[in-house]
């Protein structure tokens, strides 16, 4: 069954002439791949907002998450903070991915190299009632931990 597709506007700003649009590495990707508009070293414990070099307009109903790559999480603490972010559909300023090193060690970005994935996802908008009582459930109020190791 073919997946459904939405099209997302991008506009490449300056400083990110040259550089590849965000792509899926492999046909089953859920991620696009972002690279970075900028070259910098995080040092360990530190933290950066690295320009991706484009701003977008995401559908209505729809946002992009940002989310860090698995191979620089494993092989160097590189993460993404505030993971999944979420770029909702009426933010038009430039993406940018927050980096932290959570290595013991410097780590450089250098321009053009894939830093994070971005994932499109419907938004399901909720509306809060206010009750006087939760149904009881099995696990009740037990709070983190309380299901297991």
């Amino acid at each position: 069954m073919p997946l459904s597709e939405i099209r997302i506007a991008l506009k490449r700003l300056a400083h990110g002439e040259g550089l590849p649009l965000p792509s899926y590495a492999t046909e089953h990707a859920a991620g696009l791949d972002v690279v970075a508009a900028e070259t910098l070293t995080l040092a360990p414990g530190s933290r950066h907002a690295v320009a991706i070099g484009f701003a977008i307009a995401i559908p209505h109903g729809y946002e992009v998450q940002v989310r860090p790559r698995s191979g620089l999480a494993l092989k160097h603490g590189i993460t993404c903070l505030n993971t999944p972010g979420t770029i909702d559909s009426d933010y038009r300023g430039e993406v940018k991915v927050i980096l932290a090193n959570l290595g013991a060690e410097p780590f450089e970005i250098l321009r053009g190299e894939r830093i994070a994935q971005l994932v499109p996802a419907p938004v399901q908008r909720a509306a809060f009632a206010e009750v006087a009582s939760l149904d009881d459930t099995t696990r009740g109020a037990g709070g983190f931990g309380s299901t297991g190791r």
